[in-house]
């Protein structure tokens, strides 16, 4: 089997993130880049289904500037076959991206299924897998945390809510949107990060992937960051003390009762 990954470059969640200047953007000096949790899984995945297919190969897609390499060989410390970055701006947004890893996966496939995480956690989009699988003219199946594989065809489960649990079945190729519970990732070795070091990662220009900047449709601009937290505020005396004098602050100062 032809097994794709997507996946993308994020902050990391204990960065401090800081604006530009001019507020269109984040100041990039001093993040630490990782790759986007729900992604993990889809790699995880990815390598699961290899291990119950023999033959298989699994290719691991990024799109974004150099710095994405990072995340990519990260992919390869897992276990990947191979990795490819998509030559993109930054920036780039959803459209640009799925139009990107459409036309990648399109020189480079053809494939058998596509994985992806179910949203980045940066932007919290989720819109590249299924804009990805319509370029691709494929069924997706999104929200995923379970899986049965069969002969061409899959089986997935994926919570809807209230405790109710929805059973997907498709055939393949498809694009498969992972959620959490879907796996546990494996960790990456000492060892393994070191050799994914030595190993080529291959890139695609946009011109080559026939993107250009038309293909943009949406642009963010005149970021703000979230106001401070109070500090907060310690109550005295007893119990009972307490427990009216919180009541007070609710309804007088914060005004929520």
């Amino acid at each position: 089997m032809n097994i794709f990954v997507c996946i993308k470059q994020v902050p990391d969640t204990t960065t401090r993130i800081k604006l530009r200047g001019d507020g269109n953007g984040i100041d990039e000096a001093d993040i630490q880049w990782i790759v986007s949790p729900h992604d993990e899984l889809a790699i995880e995945e990815a390598l699961r289904l290899r291990e119950q297919q023999p033959d298989s190969t699994v290719t691991v897609l990024s799109a974004g500037p150099e710095r994405v390499t990072d995340s990519l060989r990260m992919a390869f410390a897992m276990g990947a076959d191979s990795a490819v970055r998509l030559d993109l701006p930054g920036d780039a947004d959803s459209g640009m991206n799925a139009r990107a890893l459409a036309a990648a996966i399109g020189k480079l496939g053809p494939a058998d299924i596509v994985f992806t995480g179910k949203e980045a956690i940066d932007d919290g989009a989720a819109a590249v897998g299924q804009t990805l699988a319509a370029m691709l003219d494929m069924p997706c199946v999104t929200v995923v945390n379970g899986i049965d594989y069969g002969d061409g065809a899959i089986t997935c489960r994926r919570d809807v809510g209230g405790g109710s649990i929805e059973v997907i079945e498709t055939t393949l190729p498809a694009v498969v949107a992972a959620q959490v519970g879907l796996n546990e990732p494996r960790y990456a070795t000492a060892l393994n990060i070191i050799r994914a070091k030595k190993k080529p990662i291959d890139t695609l220009s946009a011109g080559e992937l026939g993107v250009t900047e038309a293909n943009r449709k949406t642009r963010l601009k005149n970021f703000e960051l979230p106001p401070p937290k109070q500090p907060c505020q310690i109550i005295e005396g007893t119990p009972a003390d307490q427990a009216k004098e919180l009541i007070r602050v609710l309804a007088e100062d914060v005004q929520v009762i």
